[in-house]
């Protein structure tokens, strides 16, 4: 069976069955390639408790394939409490996944500030942060030029994508 045979069954059964999902969503990348997660997400119709029980029943990368899916899968802020755990993790990946379109629209201030500075932590670009020119605003300023106060006081170098936000 080919990947686009195995995609389409697959999305059928979850039309049919959300609860298939549970089952099929592990292994449709490995059958399906790597556009099968992202078709299986958009079968569940906006399911917010199905798309955060695979979220949380999920490796990294299932996580990461849900990360990515949340701008197409209507939603609404349904899907923050996902976005805010993918920021609390060390995963680069999850943390700029999480700050791309869907956490652009729908995090709080308070949270999407916090994840800008998470990226710096981490060192992941701050041109890969969807929305930071919109969202920027003078308290990420201030949290950005603190931060680059304790790093020159500490005799670190400050990254080049924040000292153009200063």
């Amino acid at each position: 069976m080919s990947e686009r045979e195995w995609t389409a069954r697959a999305v059928r059964q979850v039309e049919d069955d959300r609860e298939s999902v549970y089952r099929l969503f592990p292994q449709a990348e490995r059958l399906g390639g790597p556009g099968a997660r992202r078709a299986l997400l958009a079968a569940l119709r906006g399911d917010h408790a199905v798309v955060g029980a695979l979220y949380r029943r999920g490796d990294t990368g299932e996580r990461l394939a849900i990360l990515l899916a949340l701008p197409e899968l209507s939603l609404g802020p349904s899907a923050v409490p996902l976005v805010e755990d993918a920021l609390r993790t060390n995963d680069a990946r999850l943390v700029a996944a999480a700050l791309g379109p869907y956490g652009s629209r729908w995090l709080g201030d308070h949270a999407f500030r916090q994840g800008v500075l998470k990226c710096v932590f981490m060192s992941i670009p701050l041109a890969s942060v969807t929305g930071l020119d919109r969202r920027f605003d003078a308290e990420l300023a201030r949290m950005l030029a603190d931060h680059a106060a304790e790093r020159r006081a500490a005799g670190r170098p400050v990254p080049q994508d924040v000292l153009e936000r200063l």
